[in-house]
């Protein structure tokens, strides 16, 4: 039994970029002239017998899969944690570094360099300091920080979808357009999940947190900032460890069409930069703490992971309208375009078309599925819909789980495929939104089976 001892440890390593930094997360390249708050890479590792398995998490918007997969090779290499047992994911904060080309948001070369070492770092650092230890589970409703961003809007708006050129149902954000919203499209997830960490000895190792709100993103671009998540992870390490030894690491759950800019309610909110966030944020984590109160705990789990990739058909634009976009190309400027005029939209999707039709025929989604003791974590490398993590829960029959999404890699926008008909931005085709209707269900039945495989 000696060699199944359950054992833990996390840590956390600075990788906040320098002023001046690319940041990606919005249409357009923005660049880094303050620092809010510092950015980290937070890991945990868990070990049972002679399994390893390794939670990365990185306060950045979006990471590809190339690059998701250079550096779970390194970590890999440097630990010995197989590379199906690692895990790399974004929070997606929209005020980081950037590690991805998104639209017309470039890619930081130099701030991408350095990650590598850090991150290695983070997981060693956790190695190093792995002690006998107990998993627990808790959850939580906390519906008041979650809202649809996606709208049925009222006869009499239209909104062009700018790929198509035809109108679309649904409007994402429907900013100035307010007085024709109908109603919502879905229901988010509520629940703020965590897997709880503590020693044997009764002190805190590492909570692994989860919750399917997009970011908050009340700053002004330039900033930098850990958002929402940033905050949550902050006030738990000061309440459980104020001197420093517990890791809180939040995770991103399903909430590609979830957010916090509640257009129904404008004036629920402060309005002051960084208010929203740290009330969010600061609210999460209590509720939280007194959900712990019930938690299950279990001693020596055993754990173990499942790595597979889904191949995925991609959407690519006729000649017709490869055609049209490349007349729209031609004659833009692209160093003046202002992603709030509709046609300025138009030209960017335009852009877009000539880019995915050099796409491959098929992209690949990779998926991961964990257990530890009755826990299960799914992983997701993509931005997917609150119904996608309220289908697998109910497939689980309430056992204690939940999505990672943005791991791995990401493939952008996979809405449920009855979505992709009404539009939205979601759903317009691009780099970032290029699958089909079946791929949310292809993808969601994959990671079902891995997780009951488990």
């Amino acid at each position: 039994m000696a060699n199944n001892v359950f054992k833990a440890g996390a840590a956390k390593v600075n990788i906040t970029p320098g002023l001046g930094t690319r940041i990606n997360g919005d249409f357009i390249t923005h660049f880094a002239h303050y620092i809010h708050d510092e950015l980290y890479v937070r890991s945990l590792v868990l070990e049972s017998g002679e399994e390893k398995i390794a939670f990365v998490v990185l306060d950045t918007c979006i990471i590809p899969e190339f690059l998701a997969t250079e550096f779970k090779e390194q970590i890999s290499a440097e630990t010995g944690i197989p590379f199906a047992n690692i895990l790399i994911s974004s929070t997606h904060t929209h005020a980081a570094g950037s590690l991805a080309d998104v639209h017309m948001g470039s890619v930081d070369v130099d701030y991408v360099r350095s990650l590598p070492a850090l991150l290695v770092a983070s997981v060693q650092e956790a190695i190093a300091s792995l002690q006998p230890a107990e998993a627990g589970f808790a959850a939580v409703d906390v519906p008041e920080h979650v809202v649809c961003r996606r709208y049925y809007m009222k006869d009499g708006y239209t909104y062009l979808n700018p790929v198509t050129g035809k109108p679309d149902v649904v409007k994402t954000n429907p900013v100035h357009a307010e007085d024709f919203i109908d109603r919502r499209v879905s229901s988010p997830d509520p629940q703020l999940t965590c897997l709880a960490i503590r020693s044997t000895s009764g002190e805190w190792i590492s909570i692994l947190a989860n919750y399917s709100l997009h970011y908050v993103g009340d700053w002004d671009n330039g900033t930098i900032s850990a958002d929402y998540f940033g905050v949550f992870n902050t006030y738990l390490e000061n309440h459980f460890s104020p001197e420093g030894h517990m890791i809180s690491i939040m995770t991103n759950g399903t909430s590609g069409d979830v957010n916090i800019w509640d257009f129904l309610d404008p004036d629920r909110y402060p309005k002051e930069k960084f208010a929203k966030s740290k009330l969010i944020g600061e609210d999460l984590a209590s509720r939280l703490i007194g959900a712990l109160d019930a938690a299950v705990w279990q001693q020596n789990p055993e754990v173990k992971a499942l790595f597979a990739r889904v191949p995925l058909a991609v959407q690519k634009p006729t000649e017709e309208i490869l055609a049209a976009a490349a007349e729209v190309v031609a004659a833009t400027d692209y160093k003046t375009i202002n992603p709030e005029l509709a046609e300025d939209i138009r030209k960017l999707y335009a852009r877009e078309q000539i880019y995915l039709s050099k796409y491959p025929d098929t992209i690949y989604c990779p998926l991961q599925a964990f257990r530890i003791g009755d826990f299960r974590i799914g992983a997701l490398a993509g931005e997917f819909f609150a119904e996608t993590g309220l289908r697998l829960k109910d497939a689980l029959r309430g056992a204690p789980y939940f999505t990672i999404s943005m791991a791995n890699g990401n493939i952008g926008y996979v809405p449920p495929g009855d979505q992709l008909a009404l539009g939205g931005y979601e759903t317009w085709r691009c780099r970032y939104s290029c699958t089909d209707e079946t791929a949310e269900e292809a993808v969601r039945s994959e990671l079902l089976v891995l997780l009951e495989n488990l």
